[in-house]
């Protein structure tokens, strides 16, 4: 059996690792900590940005496929982003959605999680438990809120830019589907 203490020192490394810019979406995915607006939310920005950057207005069902999303849940995603200004939105035949270039040095991350989930985002207890915090705090509560505080600052220092290219400014190659 493992230890209390051992095992959130491996959490904590395995945490640390993993927050790298590269595997912070698929991460945070993967635990849970996020609702499903803000995971779709979050991958489909990301998805229009890479269309964007090779010139290509896309439409809400091409969102969906490519994030394997539901139609009509994506369609008011992409409504709730372009009315927060995240993404342009044209109708018509020639129409679709884009990221201006400009924007995605400036759209971080945890603004699309402000939008989408707010502060209890970084509020959520790791075990899932909705009786949890400060005053009945889950075995894990203390442990876990030095690992949310550096998600929240990783997520404010990561722009849709850093997501979308590599250190060398090529453009990354990956999959926003599960």
């Amino acid at each position: 059996m493992i230890k209390r203490g051992v095992l959130l020192w491996g959490l904590k490394k395995i945490i640390e690792s993993l927050l790298n810019k590269y595997y912070i979406c698929a991460f945070i995915i993967s635990i849970q900590m996020f609702s499903k607006a803000c995971e779709y939310g979050i991958r489909a920005t990301i998805y229009v940005a890479q269309q964007s950057e090779l010139n290509r207005k896309v439409g809400f069902k091409d969102i969906a496929k490519a994030i394997d999303s539901p139609e009509a849940f994506t369609g008011k995603i992409m409504q709730q982003l372009s009315k927060n200004g995240f993404v342009h939105s044209v109708k018509g035949p020639y129409g679709g959605f884009w990221i201006d270039k400009d924007r995605l040095q400036t759209i971080k991350l945890s603004d699309l999680v402000d939008l989408f989930d707010g502060e209890s985002a970084y509020n959520g207890c790791m075990l899932g438990l909705s009786s949890c915090d400060g005053e009945q705090p889950c075995p894990l509560h203390e442990e876990t809120q030095e690992i949310l505080e550096n998600l929240r600052t990783l997520l404010k220092q990561t722009s849709i830019y850093h997501v979308l290219y590599t250190e060398d400014d090529r453009l990354n190659q990956f999959w926003l589907k599960k």
